[in-house]
């Protein structure tokens, strides 16, 4: 599995989302930048992104994922 993989399924499934991947093989950490995402509770923002993943984490292509969540404005400050 490939992080490019991840970002452009995420982001074709994710409207408004810019999402930046990090790591290889089967351990990947997740910025997914999206005011829609950031207003959500912590528990919908996830659920959001695993019903999207469930299928290669299923198949083991994808072992663990960590998540951040940001706004525009709040990553916009980042750089």
């Amino acid at each position: 599995m490939q992080a490019v993989e991840v970002k452009n399924l995420l982001e074709a499934k994710l409207s408004d989302t810019q999402v930046e991947v990090e790591g290889e093989g089967c351990n990947f950490q997740l910025n997914l930048i999206s005011d829609e995402l950031a207003g959500m509770s912590p528990v919908k923002r996830q659920q959001q992104i695993y019903a999207h993943l469930n299928a290669w984490i299923a198949d083991g292509s994808i072992h663990a994922v960590t998540m951040k969540f940001f706004s525009r404005a709040t990553w916009a400050e980042r750089s």
